[in-house]
């Protein structure tokens, strides 16, 4: 009975170490007698008990690492704490597992050198603003390096960069300086822009305003123009009504009959306005005066007919 269930117990071991079964997303490295005898895939995979064995383990999954903070020296003789993480993939299991002994910290360390190195080269101020440059340089250096080791460095980014306190004084009085320096340009600008927008308005003003007086003089002419032509053609137009009136019949009587009335008119005004006249010697013949006025308008009108 115990004879059995020994043999039982001994089976069962040796199932369980000829089974092997893998996870998703790893890889084992299977050794037989001390060589290098395959890598077993995700899933069930048989193995000679004894004989074989899981050398090494590694994950495919993508892996984020710290790069420890240490100090750098800028090219201008600064100094700056920098740490940053690294992301690696392993891509062949088989030099991960014998082409370095610890491919973790082998990276590491060069990613530490060569953050060093890129950071040696440029001033304080471009580190903050080229860290894209750092990173794209840091990975390009690990990667080339990598290649015998099976892994893949995938990015590498900077956490912090931090300066001296000194320096991060001096830089925050340099900001002070220059957003003052802005300040005081802008609000230069704004006088000036402000200026140029008063004279402008003050050049269109006294445009319009010169533009409107000649405009107004213009139409005050036109009008006065049309003024004195409305008035003459009046003129015109009562004299020529007024010749018309004479030619036809009974307009000389009716001319005679207004001479005198004006004439009387006239003599009547005469009297109101002084207490001495001059009268002529002949003012009783009224008769004679009017056909005095009375040859002067036909002698005017044969003047008339004959320029027509």
């Amino acid at each position: 009975m115990y004879s059995l269930i020994a043999i039982t117990l001994l089976i069962v071991v040796v199932i369980m170490m000829a089974v092997k079964v893998v996870p998703q997303q790893n890889a084992y490295i299977a050794e037989r007698l001390g060589k290098y005898n395959g890598i077993l895939q995700p899933g069930i995979n048989f193995i000679i008990p004894f004989f074989d064995r899981i050398a090494y383990k590694h994950s495919l999954k993508e892996q984020a690492y710290d790069i420890h903070e240490q100090i750098c020296i800028t090219r201008d003789n600064v100094q700056v704490r920098v740490d940053g993480v690294i992301f690696l993939q392993v891509v062949d299991p088989q030099k991960a597992s014998y082409g370095i002994n610890d491919y973790v910290f082998a990276v590491t360390q060069l990613a530490q050198t060569t953050m060093r190195s890129e950071i040696g080269k440029i001033d304080l101020d471009k580190t903050f603003v080229e860290r894209m440059v750092i990173n794209l340089a840091v990975v390009a250096a690990i990667d080339e390096a990598a290649i015998g080791w099976g892994v893949k460095v995938l990015r590498y980014e900077i956490k912090n960069i931090s300066p001296p306190t000194t320096v991060l004084q001096a830089m925050e009085k340099q900001m002070q300086a220059e957003r003052e320096k802005r300040s005081v340009i802008l609000e230069s600008e704004g006088k000036k822009q402000f200026a140029i927008n008063v004279a402008q308005g003050e050049r269109e003003r006294v445009v319009l305003e010169s533009e409107a007086q000649m405009q107004q003089q213009k139409n005050k002419a036109e009008g006065e123009a049309n003024a004195i032509r409305a008035v003459a053609e009046a003129t015109a137009d009562s004299i020529r009504l007024v010749a018309d009136s004479i030619q036809s019949k009974g307009g000389m009587q009716a001319v005679q009959l207004k001479v005198a009335e004006n004439y009387i008119e006239q003599f009547g005004k005469l009297a109101k306005t002084t207490n001495t006249m001059i009268l002529p010697s002949n003012l009783a013949d009224v008769s004679s005066i009017i056909a005095t006025a009375m040859n002067v308008i036909k002698q005017e009108s044969t003047k008339q007919e004959n320029t027509k």
